[in-house]
């Protein structure tokens, strides 16, 4: 059993937890892989011009680090994830061009905070135009990869955490036999179920129950086999 994180960024993609669409510009959506499922005010981004604005490294691990910790600066963002001020001050600013993230209020320059405009995005349709689709994976791959890297290092942590919060931490696969309606149901049931319970943690800190921490969960659910021909 090991430990599951809750992100609040579901990037229903692709990841992964959401406010009130953006107005102009491709909204961001948060992050489960590959289903069709979507939670009700998670965002969806088909333009190819915005899925490869926000395929950056540093993009990414600001959008990830403002839906973990709130409004920020780009001083107090580069403090926490290795680049300098001037280097997030950019990518904020970008981010911001494209409906991801925007003022906070308050400060000047690199002084003035940040924020989400959304927690949460959908990418990654099926139906989209080749281009779109390789956009889309690439994206979802610098995702998935910060995700599982937040995963291993779970792994390789645990011991430094309170044996209650090792042994409450899980860590399970399922085998399953569903027709294609089934795992459509399941994805959305399972979607709507933490998004329900609990988006407003995610929205608001001062609901987030004392002694809570961030607790991030992958949900994976696919084919090991194809279907057959009357699938």
């Amino acid at each position: 059993r090991e430990l599951s994180l809750d992100i609040h960024l579901s990037i229903d993609n692709s990841r992964e937890m959401t406010t009130d669409d953006a107005g102009a510009g491709p909204a961001p959506e948060q992050a489960a892989a590959g289903g069709a499922a979507q939670a009700p005010g998670v965002r969806e981004v088909t333009d190819v011009r915005t899925l490869r604005a926000l395929a950056h490294p540093v993009r990414v691990a600001l959008i990830e680090l403002l839906t973990v910790e709130g409004p920020m600066t780009a001083t107090e963002a580069a403090e926490r994830i290795g680049e300098t001020p001037t280097t997030c001050s950019f990518h904020l600013r970008q981010l911001a061009k494209y409906g991801f993230v925007e003022e906070a209020g308050g400060g000047k320059g690199r002084a003035r905070p940040w924020k989400l405009v959304t927690i949460g995005m959908r990418f990654g349709d099926a139906n989209a135009d080749p281009e779109t689709q390789v956009a889309a994976g690439v994206l979802g791959q610098l995702f998935r990869e910060r995700q599982l890297a937040h995963y291993w290092s779970w792994r390789q942590t645990r011991s430094n955490f309170p044996v209650a919060w090792q042994n409450a931490a899980a860590d399970s696969e399922y085998l399953l036999h569903l027709t294609l309606e089934e795992l459509t149901d399941l994805n959305e049931e399972l979607l709507t179920m933490l998004h329900n319970r609990y988006r407003e943690r995610a929205l608001d800190p001062s609901t987030r129950p004392s002694g809570s921490i961030p607790i991030e969960v992958l949900l994976f659910t696919y084919p090991i086999e194809l279907p057959s021909e009357d699938s």
